[in-house]
């Protein structure tokens, strides 16, 4: 499913406007976005937590040529579904 078959089904199921329902998905999306920029975490019961770690930096390989390169630490956005959701 891509996003404009999300927000049709959003609409459908919401009895919304496609146009209201894109403006309540882009408006969750900069939410999550915002507070995962903050290093919040963002839990929502019977979905999921998005929350932000550290990764330390580490040696890779690069494809082309096989040279090996540092990667840099750096932050990630994680989801760890709950144990409901599928």
């Amino acid at each position: 499913m891509n996003k404009t078959e999300l927000i049709a089904e959003m609409a459908k199921k919401g009895g919304i406007t496609k146009v209201d329902a894109a403006k309540a998905l882009n408006a969750y999306v900069d939410v999550v976005k915002d507070q995962l920029a903050k290093g919040e975490r963002i839990s929502l019961v019977g979905f999921g937590t998005f929350s932000v770690v550290e990764r330390g930096e580490r040696v890779g390989r690069n494809p082309k040529n096989g040279k090996i390169v540092k990667i840099a630490a750096r932050k990630v956005a994680k989801f760890r579904p709950s144990t409901g959701l599928i």
